[in-house]
């Protein structure tokens, strides 16, 4: 398996449900009242974060999911973690619902809002670089999610074409990406490694094969 330099495989690997995943990742903050747990999604692009968020979110009633690559559209790569913090994590911890409408959006035209209601259970926050020191303080839980880059930049390119301003746009992406990992490893500091796409035997519509953190 090819992984991000500084990336240690993931060890015993297990099968779990679904619920029995989510169970894990409350007993992380126990204490959490008044507030929804917020609970970040994390992996390269083509690991199939927001696939997991969905599911996750279908498991869990009255939970909701927010996507970072919405906050970074036409604003930065990484470089989003304060406008992520003011702008929705802060008004979540605070027991408040969201509609946020980037900067990016009104300049760029783009219609509708980041919103969460009031009330939710659980929002599950996916997107590259999410699991990172700056937003810890943030974070409930978190679930890294391990593949194989090669497999996963095929998937990507199966998304999203393999044109040269689309293998452009990856490479420019990469000399962000690749650093970023290196320095802030977030399968180190996950609650729980998620194996996708897993080689072990298992339900994909009510498993999950998972893992722990691969430690600092």
């Amino acid at each position: 398996m090819r992984l991000h330099p500084g990336e240690t495989e993931a060890a015993g690997l297990r099968v779990v449900t679904v619920l029995d995943a989510v169970r894990q990742l409350r007993d992380a903050s126990p204490d959490v009242t008044g507030r929804p747990r917020v609970i970040a999604i994390d992996g390269r692009g083509g690991a199939g974060k927001t696939t997991l968020a969905e599911r996750l979110r279908r498991a869990v009633p009255d939970s909701a999911v927010v996507h970072t690559d919405d906050v970074a559209w036409n604003h930065a790569c990484f470089d989003w973690g304060a406008v992520l913090v003011e702008n929705i994590l802060r008004p979540l911890h605070r027991g408040e619902a969201v509609d946020f409408r980037p900067n990016a959006w009104i300049t760029h035209d783009r219609p509708g809002s980041i919103t969460v209601p009031a009330g939710a259970d659980v929002v599950w926050v996916e997107g590259t670089g999410i699991i990172r020191e700056e937003l810890a303080p943030w974070l409930d839980a978190s679930v890294w999610i391990q593949g194989d880059l090669d497999e996963q930049e095929r998937l990507l390119a199966v998304r999203d074409g393999d044109p040269p301003e689309q293998r452009e746009h990856v490479a420019n992406w990469l000399l962000e990406e690749l650093p970023f990992m290196l320095r802030e490893q977030p399968w180190a500091r996950a609650t729980l490694i998620v194996a996708g796409p897993p080689s072990t035997d298992h339900d994909p519509d009510t498993e999950l094969v998972v893992a722990p953190p691969t430690g600092l």
